[in-house]
């Protein structure tokens, strides 16, 4: 059975969409020149007349003009940046185009929908998918896969890869994209969802998506979940492109954050789909009249994206028309909370037509629920306490972020310090809203004792755990360590837990300070003493200095209050000095926490204004920034989040969802990070386990932290595969080798390490797996005991890579890593190794591949290394150098895996492979010149090279035949390439028929004509890629297109039919001034003509181009001729060959025009004086001879007609 192919994934893609109600189309029969062209040029990439029909459709009210208008403003861009103009697009499709137009003499305005958006009537829109959709823009040619069109517009483009090949994958799919974007940005103006797959992964992302956010989607129905091993691509394309739920997509769930500096465009991934949507219902069902008023909890693991599921529901609850414009109360329970929450939702503003507002006080939020409708409110729980009700509107929707904190409730209390009765949060947002409706999201699901939530809120609407966002790559794992045992405290000394006491957030610090006598303050003051913090400190320095030796990143230290957090920064900085600067753009480490100017002199420094604390939080989260160490009490701690932080240190007794919440600072994906890690000094395991007891109560799945002693042991295993593939090679005493002596000896490590079987493959692998293991142990008592081995290891990987991997085949972790190369202490004083002195070779300064070079690898004496090496030369030579030639690549290709297989199958000796290896390397570098010697360009030599394939063609023709053979090949077929000929069935044909026509001009022997056609042909494909991106559009070159007409041409047909209903057509330019006898040219082919004319021998069919002969004859038309032209030519219009000028109208030396003559006459003879070819057209000029006329031209033939095939 043959293996999947890329075109098999396209047609099973097709398939996908066409089973969905889409139409489709191949790229290349709607291209500018295709049989049914819809496009004026290949920089237009949308179908306008397809969009034109559409606007009609769906706003039949509105006026052609105004379409018209709709149309110019869709299709010509106004930034020159390409995310600036994609968001102008985005608006059009969400909210219409405005348009004027004037109607009985007054000027009306209105609103032009690009898409029907009502589900009902959904066939008013056009679903169509293209593949091989090519687009040209600056010259620059490309061709993506599949471009899925609704209405015309280019809304989403799929880039494929092939499945079955090891070295291509999707990551290969996205760095595509990304050069597409580049080129041909045109085609993005209008996208909206971009998709990689090779079939069995599939992810999707947006215009602005970096790798790690192309995400998977694995449900089509939002109830079943995909299983591992069902085929991606299908469940992604069935599970977005639903005909109506791709619109709801694009409507509904597209965002573009704007912070001032950059936009990111950013899309829902399947589980914010689809709990949006529940979210959605279920608030329709609940704020009827009838409904409970409890719409539901939403619970998304931390680090999924909650923030921005909030967004969306927001966004899509206000365009409802059930809700009737409605007003949304967005409430946390703290300020930096609100402030966060609140910058989320002001960055997507686009989603919510509107800018939020923040509530600044009780008076300032009761004025923004008094209008009659709409707004988006932001306040904290606070200002709801006490006072009468704000608004009895039903269309409130109250949306609680960390709807399960025990201030949510209905209870009584009686609070001493006041003497009052204080009552839960919920009854005061109950009094004050008594007709809302209430959601809550969460990130952590509600306690199993907590009643007061679900009779808020009511319940789980939509859930997604930690097992399922860590499999989706939505999230990383979270590992545990604790360094209790590390602070060397008297039992005395160390601070004791109280599993009752109460946790009091910073606010209530700063406002309570009588109750320093509490078992808070009593804990405050054991975990803060000097000498404790002193040891936490040195031990957080040295801890965290050994996870940045392994991985690049930010970490977090929680201390228990602001007083600890600024001891803790003066012993840090006291242990590292130069950490400290006074500036906030400068320095490794800073505090993050509030106050106020009665606050103490030492903390004052540390208490910054909201803006200072925002420049600081861009900082944090530049992975570039050298600010790598953040010190808070509170803030941070919820809704911040900064995906390279991979390490919080805990020195704070945190409980329940508010721990759950904290740790998973450290649980968002950035590049290949492994996991992040939580280190605890104060004990909170227990509180872990209390915290995960509710989680898997609640239906969770998965564990919230892994201990990271099982790290540690997965990473021994790992060590322990590498060890043991290097046994019976003493690897250990490269450790302690002197630095001029490393690289011989990292040569030996690499040639015993190549001479195991399939060692490369294996070391290369197992490595890779050990660093990984390494970064997400580090720094493990275990990890310190091996890491020189370690980094060891990696410089031999890294050498290997650097000898025997191409660039092209090296994997995405390789060329963009965040655990980083650890550097030994047999190392860490050199430089990187040079594998050409490892190998003790020069490194060469001319040609790779020259004698002397060749000649010193031939006296290696690590001759595995020497073979590796040869073997990568040779094989990047023969990709970069001979990739234009089809038959000398394969040769040497084969000649490569030949000798390669024979050592491998221990046939021959290493020594022996390389000699062979090294012959090949001479015969390569003798392919080079070969051009010079037979007098021919690269190309002449690529298609010498196909037709000399065959050694008895060679004998028969001969050297000389065949270079002549080859240079009219070149010259012919660069004339007659189009764009696209490729995948053009039509275009292929006729140069299939060229090419065989030539080769039997030339006496190629005829029953080789078949694979040389073939050769030629694929050999075409590699050049002509290069030839038809050279043509210019018409557009980038400012003319007008020429109408495009097209004949179906035949290769041969019976005698019979010649001249009875078919004629032969010629290429006028292809006969390269060679149609003096008409029979000497060979024919392109024959094509069947209606006419009432009685066809005869000397008829024949040629395009004429341009525009000087309309209204006779159309520009780009077929026309059929007659030879030879018998009588008088005066006033006729004949075909006309130009000996020594062209026509200035195309270029050309055949040109169509009308025939007028002077003679002189004498008794023996006569001659033109004077020969005149007129255009139809005024516009053109006529062509005049005077001077020796007849020696100027030609007249091949008399014109007949225009045809129709």
């Amino acid at each position: 059975m043959a293996p999947l192919t890329e075109s098999d994934l396209e047609i099973a893609t097709l398939d996908y969409f066409r089973g969905l109600g889409y139409s489709y189309v191949h790229g290349p029969e709607i291209a500018p020149d295709g049989e049914s062209p819809e496009r004026e040029d290949y920089g237009q990439v949308v179908l306008v007349g397809r969009l034109r029909d559409a606007l009609g459709r769906i706003n039949p009210d509105v006026p052609a003009e105004a379409i018209e208008e709709v149309v110019r403003k869709v299709t010509r861009p106004e930034s020159p940046s390409l995310v600036v103009n994609n968001r102008a697009f985005h608006r059009m499709i969400t909210d219409g185009v405005d348009v004027s137009w004037r109607e009985d003499g007054r000027e009306r305005h209105g609103k032009v929908w690009l898409i029907e958006r009502d589900p009902a009537k959904i066939e008013a829109n056009e679903f169509l998918v293209v593949n091989q959709f090519t687009v040209i823009e600056e010259k620059r040619n490309r061709r993506p896969d599949v471009v899925v069109f609704v209405n015309g517009l280019p809304l989403a483009v799929i880039e494929l890869k092939n499945p079955s090949e090891e070295k291509t994958t999707i990551r290969q799919a996205y760095n595509q994209f990304q050069t597409y974007k580049t080129e041909i940005p045109i085609l993005f103006t209008y996208n909206e969802i971009l998709v990689i797959s090779d079939g069995f992964a599939a992810r999707a992302g947006t215009l602005t998506s970096g790798w790690d956010r192309f995400m998977p989607w694995r449900t089509i129905d939002g109830k079943r979940m995909a299983p591992a091993g069902e085929v991606q691509l299908e469940v992604l394309v069935k599970g977005i492109f639903e005909r109506n739920r791709f619109l709801d997509y694009i409507q509904n769930f597209i965002a573009f954050e704007d912070d001032g500096r950059e936009i990111a465009k950013k899309a829902a991934a399947y589980h914010q789909y689809w709990a949006v949507n529940k979210a959605v219902e279920c608030t329709i069902k609940a704020s009827r009249p009838d409904g409970d008023r409890r719409i539901g909890v939403v619970w998304h693991t931390q680090g999924s994206g909650k923030s921005l599921s909030m967004t969306f529901f927001a966004g899509k609850i206000i365009k409802h028309p059930a809700m009737e414009n409605p007003t949304l109360v967005v409430i946390t329970d703290r300020n930096d909370l609100d402030n966060q929450l609140y910058g989320t939702f002001s960055v997507n503003s686009d989603l919510l037509r509107q800018k939020p507002e923040q509530a600044d006080s009780r008076e300032h939020l009761k004025d923004l629920l008094r209008v009659a409708s709409g707004g988006v409110v932001f306040t904290t729980l606070q200002k709801f306490e006490g006072g009468e009700a704000l608004s009895e509107r039903h269309n409130i929707v109250v949306i609680a972020d960390e709807a399960h904190r025990s201030h949510y409730g209905f209870s009584a209390r009686f609070d001493k310090a006041s003497g009052e009765i204080k009552y839960g949060m919920a009854k005061y947002l109950r009094d004050a809203l008594p007709n809302a409706s209430f959601i809550g999201f969460t990130g952590t699901p509600i306690e199993l004792d907590d009643k007061s939530t679900p009779g808020v809120f009511g319940d789980y609407i939509d859930k997604y755990d930690i097992l399922r966002a860590v499999e989706d790559g939505a999230t990383v794992p979270i590992y545990y360590e604790s360094r209790l045992a590390r602070i060397e405290l008297s039992e005395e000394e160390k601070p004791r837990i109280d599993p009752a006491f109460e946790e009091i957030t910073e606010g209530e610090e700063e406002e309570a300070k009588h109750k320093l006598k509490t078992k808070w303050a009593a804990l405050e003051a054991m975990v803060g003493t000097e000498k404790r913090i002193g040891l936490v400190a040195r031990d957080i320095v040295d801890h965290f200095e050994k996870r940045l030796a392994v991985l690049q990143g930010k970490g977090m230290i929680v201390c228990m209050s602001r007083r600890i957090c600024v001891e803790m920064y003066n012993a840090i900085t006291k242990i590292r000095p130069d950490w400290h600067d006074e500036d906030d753009a400068r320095g490794e480490i800073k505090i993050v926490m509030s106050g106020s100017a009665s606050d103490e002199p030492s903390w004052q420094p540390h208490i910054r204004t909201k803006a200072a604390r925002e420049e600081i939080a861009r900082r944090f989260k530049d992975p570039d920034d050298p600010l790598k160490l953040v010190i808070v009490r509170d803030m941070w701690l919820t809704g911040f989040d900064c995906p390279s932080m991979h390490t919080m240190y805990l020195d704070k007794p945190m409980t329940g969802h508010n721990l759950m919440q904290a740790i998973a600072r450290v649980n968002r994906v950035f590049k290949d990070k492994p996991g992040g890690l939580v280190v605890d000094y104060l004990g909170v395991a227990d509180a872990l386990k209390n915290a995960l007891k509710t989680y898997t109560a609640s239906g969770g799945k998965g564990t919230a932290t892994i201990d990271q002693e099982q790290a540690a042991a997965v990473m021994m295993e790992k060590y322990e595969i590498v060890r043991d593939m290097l046994h019976g090679y003493d690897y250990k005493c490269i450790l302690t080798t002197e630095a001029a002596d490393r690289m011989a000896a990292i040569a030996q490590a690499m040639e015993f390490i190549l001479g195991l079987e399939d060692g490369k493959k294996r070391y290369l692998k197992a490595v890779a797996a050990l660093s990984k293991a390494f970064a997400l142990a580090a720094p493990h008592d275990k990890t310190a005991a091996i890491r020189d081995e370690v980094g060891l290891f990696q410089e031999i990987r890294s050498a290997i890579v650097k000898a025997t991997v191409s660039e092209s085949d090296k994997t995405p972790d390789e060329l963009e890593s965040a655990i980083r190369q650890l550097v030994s202490k047999a190392v860490y004083s050199t430089e990187v190794v040079d594998i050409f002195a490892a190998a003790g070779l020069e490194k060469p300064d001319i040609s790779i591949l020259s004698d002397e070079f060749l000649a010193e690898i031939r006296q290696l004496p690590h001759r595995n290394l020497a073979l590796e090496l040869l073997k990568k030369l040779i094989n990047d030579e023969i990709r970069t150098h001979m990739r234009k030639n089809v038959v000398q690549a394969r040769s040497f290709a084969e000649m490569l895996e030949q000798a390669v297989r024979k050592y491998q199958n221990r046939a021959i000796e290493a020594a022996q492979v390389i000699d062979e290896l090294i012959k090949l390397a001479k015969d390569i570098r003798k392919a080079q010149v070969r051009g010079k010697e037979l007098g021919l360009t690269d190309d002449e030599v690529a298609f010498y090279d196909a037709l000399a394939d065959n050694e008895s063609a060679r004998d028969i023709m001969g050297d000389e035949k065949l270079r002549f053979l080859a240079q009219e090949l070149v010259s012919r077929v660069k004339q007659s390439v189009s764009i696209d000929w490729q995948v053009r069935q039509n275009a292929r044909a006729q140069i299939r028929i060229l090419v065989k026509r030539i080769l039997r001009k030339h006496g190629y022997p005829p029953d080789m004509q078949q694979r040389a056609t073939e050769l030629v042909l694929e050999q075409a494909e590699v050049l002509c890629k290069d030839w038809s991106e050279e043509a210019p559009s018409t557009k980038d070159e400012g003319l007008e297109s020429s109408p495009v007409k097209k004949i179906s041409i035949i290769e041969d047909i019976p005698e019979t039919d010649k001249y009875k209903t078919f004629v032969p057509v010629y290429n006028l330019k292809a006969a390269a001034g060679a149609f003096g006898d008409i029979q000497q040219v060979e024919p392109d082919g024959w094509v069947e003509i209606k006419t009432r004319r009685r066809l005869q021998p000397g008829m024949f069919v040629a395009q004429v181009v341009g525009k000087s002969m309309e209204p006779l004859i159309p520009d780009s038309s077929y026309c059929l001729f007659r030879s030879p032209v018998e009588g008088s030519r005066q006033g006729r219009v004949v075909l006309a060959q130009l000996l020594n000028d062209v026509d200035p109208e195309c270029g050309e030396r055949y040109t169509v025009k009308r025939y007028r003559s002077e003679k002189r006459e004498t008794e023996e003879e006569w001659r033109h004086t004077k020969v005149v070819l007129e255009p139809e057209n005024s516009d053109f000029d006529p062509i005049v001879f005077t001077e020796n006329p007849d020696d100027c031209l030609r007249i091949i033939a008399e014109f007949v007609e225009v045809v129709e095939s």
